[in-house]
């Protein structure tokens, strides 16, 4: 991992630290990450709800409410419980267009006892992520995910 994911992370970290509540703190990890990186046009999550996930806190342009669990990037993410890295939208069997500018795409699910779903980042550029950022991101899911435990 590369020193600027280092350094995000541990001011993830202490923004987060001290807070609970799972929508709060998604929103502010949206807004952060949002515009602390490059080539991102897309940052938020999607949370589960029954068979889908709905649209929570995020960063970018108007996107889906609502995707099925099973379809997209996002759906195939949440229900293989594995982080997805698509180098191109376009080449991914199945993709939901929310925001046609993106042409990139890292998803990572989450399975907690109090809230489940995913963080999906989109880039308006072709082979933005790689399996670093993949890595990061999951980092940044796990910080998420501990900092809604309650206490």
């Amino acid at each position: 991992m590369n020193k600027d994911h280092e350094l995000l992370l541990q001011q993830l970290a202490a923004l987060l630290k001290g807070e609970h509540d799972p929508l709060a703190n998604a929103a502010n990890l949206s807004a952060f990450l949002y515009h602390s990186l490059d080539s991102v046009n897309w940052l938020g999550f999607y949370f589960q709800q029954a068979d889908e996930l709905v649209l929570g806190p995020f960063h970018g342009q108007p996107a889906c409410t609502r995707l099925p669990i099973g379809k997209g990037v996002c759906g195939t993410a949440f229900a293989n419980n594995k982080s997805i890295v698509v180098a191109d939208v376009s080449q991914f069997s199945g993709h939901i267009y929310c925001d046609t500018a993106s042409q990139s795409e890292v998803v990572v699910p989450f399975y907690g006892d109090n809230m489940s779903g995913v963080l999906d980042v989109d880039s308006p550029q072709l082979n933005r992520f790689d399996a670093d950022d993949a890595v990061f991101f999951e980092q940044v899911v796990d910080i998420y995910c501990d900092s809604i435990k309650p206490s």
